[in-house]
């Protein structure tokens, strides 16, 4: 009788283990939506500070975008400023087709296309980040757009 409840309990926690680590996942990733959210509803108000709130404040953050990398929050948020000067060059941010991949309890990728809505044109692209999780929750350490 012993050896069966000890077998069936050996048996039975790997099925606890991954659902201890779906939940894990599902929680990782609703945090991760959360912060692009955010990201997508600052720039939407006009709010390039806000939506760097999304990024890893270390001069160690990379941004590649065509065929420039710029390192370090400030930089990056210096070039969006210059880039996006106004409301009008701003438009309005959508972020789509989210494929969201757990690589540890600490770090995920995000693979998704990006649009923006503007007067004159519609600009598109993919984008590659890097999500890695702070104390202060998940930011992106590293982002690749196209």
């Amino acid at each position: 009788m012993k050896v069966t409840v000890l077998l069936l309990l050996v048996m039975s926690l790997p099925a606890v283990l991954i659902a201890q680590s779906q939940q894990r996942s599902s929680k990782a990733e609703a945090d991760i939506i959360a912060v692009m959210n955010a990201q997508a509803a600052a720039w939407n108000d006009g709010d390039i500070e806000g939506y760097m709130r999304g990024y890893w404040n270390s001069e160690k953050l990379a941004f590649i975008s065509a065929d420039n990398v710029t390192r370090g929050w400030q930089s990056t948020l210096e070039r969006y400023k210059k880039s996006y000067d106004s409301r009008e060059k701003m438009g309005t941010l959508k972020f789509s087709d989210l494929t969201i991949s757990i690589l540890s309890k600490d770090a995920a990728t995000v693979l998704g296309s990006w649009s923006l809505t503007r007067a004159k044109d519609n600009p598109h692209g993919k984008f590659t980040l890097i999500f890695r999780k702070f104390k202060e929750g998940w930011r992106i350490v590293h982002d690749h757009t196209s």
